[in-house]
């Protein structure tokens, strides 16, 4: 499915592929995506058969009210891909995230679940591998630029301000990642029925500064069963905004890749304490029977840096700029 919607000179068109046993990539979605890296080799087949299969015990695992048997439900996965276009120029892959929906095979209803979920984005890609490493060769490397992640936070918050986003999901995303592996996290007695008891971290890495320019705010829970935290990414009321079955699809799906692609921190054999300090130096873990190639995973992230320099940034540098200021300014007169 494919919708197009204009914004002065941007055009966001969005598509959605299926994310099953048949899934391949396309030739625009990053190889770093989790659910890319997984699709390819001679394994290919049985590295989703069996990610769907985690995905869906987890799931049933945490929705375990009226379902003895663990298997009332299925989760239905699709790829949301979100291309722009600057002017007239040709399209650029901008983001690309995960629709969850839930099959209840009782009752045979499809109930909706969250967008968002993973998150993948060449432009981050950009930021991180170019612009970053860039900065640090001429300064500090505690320190970054000032306009650090200011153009993809202002190009993800206009998506989602815009009718192409607003017609095609009711509510706003959550982005659920890992927590970082250079921060301590300390466990508070807020508990959630679904989302598990909560940790705060001792200080912003990175990251959380990078999600907050996109608009969102970020809070930390392991959900029942989990061996570690998860940082969940969002905008509005992530406790009360969604459902808990909608929760949970969020929970067994970014988990399940977590598992998949941090075993040192989400396959570990013993679960965070009251004071957690994550570690992917960890050797007591466990590791799935699915393929994985970590390695590739940064190697590419260079790659498509560049790719993202060449194909979006330089050609649209000015146009850029000045839509960036127009939008600042918008912005402040709204908040006025």
């Amino acid at each position: 499915m494919q919708q197009t919607t204009r914004t002065n000179d941007f055009t966001f068109d969005i598509s959605t592929t299926r994310f099953d046993e048949d899934y391949c990539p396309s030739s625009s979605s990053r190889g770093t995506t989790n659910f890319a890296n997984l699709a390819r080799g001679e394994n290919r087949r049985q590295n989703l058969r069996n990610t769907l299969t985690m995905i869906n015990n987890r799931f049933n695992d945490l929705a375990h009210w009226d379902n003895p048997s663990r298997d009332r439900y299925a989760v239905e996965i699709e790829i949301v891909s979100v291309d722009v276009h600057v002017a007239d120029a040709a399209a650029f892959p901008l983001i690309e995230v995960l629709d969850v929906q839930i099959l209840d095979t009782l009752s045979n209803v499809r109930i909706d679940g969250i967008v968002g979920n993973n998150f993948s984005s060449y432009l981050r890609d950009y930021d991180f591998s170019v612009v970053l490493p860039e900065h640090h060769a001429k300064a500090s490397r505690s320190s970054i630029p000032d306009d650090f992640g200011e153009l993809h936070g202002k190009l993800f918050t206009h998506f989602l301000d815009s009718a192409a986003y607003r017609e095609r999901f009711p509510q706003p995303p959550v982005i659920c990642i890992s927590v970082s592996s250079t921060k301590t996290y300390r466990r508070l007695e807020n508990h959630h029925p679904i989302l598990g008891v909560e940790y705060r971290q001792d200080e912003s890495s990175l990251t959380d500064r990078y999600f907050e320019k996109m608009g969102l705010r970020v809070r930390y829970f392991m959900p029942r069963g989990a061996v570690a935290p998860l940082a969940f990414y969002f905008r509005g009321d992530l406790l009360n905004d969604y459902s808990s079955l909608a929760l949970i699809g969020l929970i067994s799906t970014m988990e399940t890749f977590q598992k998949i692609y941090r075993p040192e921190i989400y396959n570990a054999n013993a679960a965070a304490g009251r004071i957690y300090r994550p570690s992917l130096e960890s050797r007591d873990h466990s590791v799935t029977q699915i393929a994985y190639d970590r390695e590739e995973r940064s190697q590419l992230a260079l790659l498509q840096g560049k790719f993202t320099e060449e194909h979006f940034v330089k050609p649209h540098q000015t146009l850029l700029e000045q839509w960036a200021a127009a939008h600042c300014e918008r912005e402040t007169e709204k908040h006025r």
